[in-house]
């Protein structure tokens, strides 16, 4: 028996070993990583998250790949096609929830639950570099976050890099009593509450009730994110895009009080929006203006 030999075997297997859990932890330990899975869990304690409702996307920047480089696997996944080019972000990383997955369970097992893909460089394919331990793959809407962060990236300049959908209950509900378009709709938002204006100077964009996952809801809304950071689902949720987990959360959270207090206030006012006092056009125009910001004067009086 050459001792050498085996002790060397031994030796490799369990530096593999230790590859392999550091592996793990030193992608779940960078920065973004954590922005990733706080917001997946303050999602699922905001009550959006039924089930396995829902999915988030990050476009890594090129210092995050950087970071997490040394720890992607060694053979990365095989190529897999999509029906969508998205030219503009050929090359990139993103880091996404897997298909079927529970937001509840994305801090208990990130790598059970997150994955790190790399598009082509024609936009048209992925592959798996890190996560998806036992075999997942992104998210089912994964070509449709695709098309909007290609939107995105040229609506903003590159800035725009998270992408959120979720199933706020009183966003929901609000398309159940306000007339279906942007204008309505935003107004609601706008005047329910001082802060709304100012998170979403340019309103919310809405699509009908679509098949949910569906080519069309996918066309509709990267359609609408050319003008909106923020787009309504009738009868299914909100789609919000953002700089960063902070923003994207914030704004999300923000719709979803606007919506909840526009609700209180019907009901406090039986069933009617004529309510005694609320924020004239005026009001918002100035708190809009107060921060440097541009109203949307298509939904102003």
């Amino acid at each position: 028996m050459d001792v050498t030999a085996s002790a060397q075997d031994m030796f490799d297997r369990g530096l593999a070993a230790v590859k392999g859990a550091v592996s793990g932890a030193a992608v779940e330990l960078q920065p973004f990583m954590a922005g990733f899975v706080r917001l997946c869990s303050d999602g699922w304690l905001q009550g959006w998250h039924e089930c396995n409702g829902g999915n988030l996307t990050y476009r890594m920047t090129a210092d995050d790949v950087k970071a997490c480089r040394p720890f992607f696997s060694e053979k990365p996944g095989e190529w897999v096609g999509m029906d969508v080019k998205v030219a503009n972000v050929g090359g990139s990383f993103f880091a996404t929830t897997a298909a079927g997955s529970f937001m509840r369970n994305v801090q208990l097992d990130v790598a059970g639950n997150v994955g790190i893909v790399e598009v082509n460089g024609a936009g048209d394919a992925w592959r798996t570099v890190w996560g998806f331990k036992d075999g997942g793959r992104p998210t089912s809407e994964f070509p449709s976050h695709l098309m909007t962060h290609g939107v995105r990236m040229e609506a903003t300049g590159g800035a725009s890099r998270v992408l959120y959908h979720a199933h706020p209950d009183n966003v929901i509900a609000l398309t159940k009593v306000v007339p279906l378009d942007a204008r309505s709709l935003t107004r609601a938002l706008w005047k329910a509450a001082t802060e709304c204006i100012m998170v979403l100077p340019m309103g919310v964009g809405v699509v009908p009730c679509m098949v949910p996952g569906g080519p069309e809801l996918a066309r509709a809304t990267s359609e609408l994110m050319k003008t909106y950071d923020a787009v309504v689902w009738a009868q299914h949720g909100l789609f919000c895009s953002g700089p960063d987990f902070d923003a994207t959360f914030g704004l999300m959270h923000s719709i979803d009080k606007a919506a909840h207090i526009h609700g209180l206030a019907l009901a406090m006012n039986g069933g009617s929006a004529d309510f005694a006092n609320t924020i004239s056009d005026d009001d918002l125009r100035a708190i809009a203006e107060s921060l440097g910001l541009k109203a949307n004067e298509a939904f102003l009086d």
